[in-house]
């Protein structure tokens, strides 16, 4: 029997949350969607996975014993696919860049222009990532090595060497009360809705919040993105404002949406990072060097 490893996952989802909201959410699906792919899955089996009860989704004997499983077989299944595209990567001769945001602002085409010169024949593949995944790829496989925003999920298993920091700024609404000013305290945001990244993300999230900068303050979620655009939409549209690096004015100017210097927040930090598996990758160190090098001759990076 072919089971669809896709099934796997929203099960696993469904079996780690209990409840079918809340895995709907996790993986951004629709209840109705996710309810259909869990009774698809039970019917290839032939067996009920879950009891449903108005307190949530409770497991079977039969689900238990698949959910013992299937997160290592899900696992191993991810390495799989990680070191099959990573090696069809090499014999393309091609290094995947992951990056979020404006990655190394300035700098990144200097670094890949190095990076060039250094590896002749070789390609860097830029790939940016949404704010869903702020491992900008590393954590699925889909980046040799990439530009990040920290903190994240997971860094404590990679390799991360801080590039630069800088400060951060607030993006509102052109027609926000608060936009004619020219420096903000962030005290003076802490009652405003804010455009978040999805919950997932988890310190990535809370660090764009400042969840930590509010000296116990809650954190009101006016719109929830994963993409610049959309973060730009929301934010245009009034229904939040948003912590962003201060490049971001540069990068990701658009009619609406003004950027204002605020105080009172610590700054953005970059680095690239990789996994502890291309630690004697020379293309990979060659990558991360060139990052270095290029911060070290004067341009934007800087250590």
């Amino acid at each position: 029997m072919d089971i669809d490893t896709r099934l796997l996952r929203y099960f696993v989802a469904v079996a780690e949350e209990g409840n079918l909201t809340h895995a709907a959410r996790r993986l951004f699906v629709s209840q109705p969607a996710l309810t259909k792919q869990i009774k698809q899955l039970e019917t290839q089996l032939g067996t009920a996975l879950f009891t449903r009860s108005r307190s949530g989704m409770t497991l079977t004997e039969p689900g238990r014993a698949l959910a013992e499983r299937a997160p290592a077989l899900l696992a191993g299944w991810d390495q799989i696919l990680r070191e099959t595209k990573a090696a069809a990567s090499r014999a393309a001769r091609v290094l995947r860049v992951g990056f979020v945001a404006s990655g190394a602002n300035e700098a990144t085409q200097p670094i890949v222009a190095e990076f060039s010169r250094r590896r002749p024949g070789w390609r860097a593949q830029m790939r940016q990532a949404s704010w869903a995944n702020p491992s900008a790829g590393l954590s699925d496989g889909e980046a040799d090595v990439a530009l990040v925003r920290l903190p994240f999920p997971g860094q404590d298993t990679l390799r991360v060497t801080p590039l630069f920091t800088e400060p951060r700024c607030v993006a509102l609404a052109a027609a926000h009360p608060l936009a004619t000013r020219d420096v903000i305290p962030f005290r003076d945001l802490w009652d405003e809705p804010f455009v978040a990244a999805p919950a997932e993300s988890g310190p990535w999230r809370d660090y764009w919040l400042a969840a930590d900068e509010r000296e116990g303050h809650p954190v009101r979620i006016g719109a929830v993105t994963d993409q610049p655009d959309d973060w730009l939409n929301a934010i245009a549209n009034g229904y939040g404002i948003a912590l962003a690096p201060e490049s971001a004015a540069r990068f990701y100017a658009r009619p609406g949406v003004v950027y204002r210097p605020v105080t009172g927040v610590s700054p953005s930090r970059a680095a690239v990072a990789w996994t502890p598996a291309d630690d004697d990758n020379p293309v990979v160190r060659d990558f991360a060097n060139c990052c270095l090098e290029v911060g070290s001759s004067g341009c934007t990076v800087a250590l």
